[in-house]
């Protein structure tokens, strides 16, 4: 089974924390219904390409609209094949590796003051946070601008999956590691 009837779903995922929140198991349909979410943590057994739908089903415009999710994931991968000729699945993949931050901070309270505290993040919180900031940069491109949100998403997974710099979701994570190790 493939995904999308186009690209193979067999992946490798290079951070060993990650591979066991990162589900990439062909299903028939991207639309669960909901079926994990009386359980905690049972999220992770969603396929990540219906969690980027999801993800992208967030934002205002999109608010709800499953389907048009869809399509716009469906088309990102399609742009991503073209730009990269690689398989838009490990694309993805990488991206999430890369933009996963490791650190973050909590703040603790000793008596009237907070003090901040760097803390290690944990597997599935990295990639929920993964997905929100390339899902997030993807919207902040795309919003009042001539550029469509396939072409934003794909060009912002793309430049997460190189670890390029300028793209706005490596940008959050590296600000959040920045402000973590200021707090060590």
């Amino acid at each position: 089974m493939k995904l999308f009837d186009q690209w193979d779903t067999d992946v490798e995922v290079k951070d060993r924390g990650m591979a066991r929140y990162i589900n990439t198991t062909p299903t028939v349909s991207l639309h669960s219904g909901g079926r994990h979410a009386r359980q905690q943590f049972n999220k992770s057994n969603l396929p990540i390409v219906e969690r980027l739908i999801n993800s992208v089903m967030r934002r205002e415009e999109n608010n709800g609209k499953k389907i048009l999710s869809h399509k716009i994931v469906k088309e990102c991968f399609e742009i991503i094949n073209r730009k990269t000729k690689e398989n838009p699945m490990q694309v993805l993949v990488d991206a999430i590796t890369n933009v996963g931050p490791r650190e973050e901070i909590v703040r603790l309270k000793y008596g009237g003051i907070s003090i901040p505290k760097a803390v290690d993040s944990a597997p599935q919180r990295r990639v929920d946070l993964a997905l929100r900031f390339i899902t997030e940069g993807a919207s902040k491109s795309a919003f009042k601008s001539k550029r469509s949100m396939p072409n934003a998403l794909a060009n912002e997974i793309i430049a997460s999956a190189r670890y390029d710099v300028k793209s706005y979701s490596i940008g959050k994570k590296d600000g959040l590691e920045r402000v973590a190790k200021a707090a060590r």
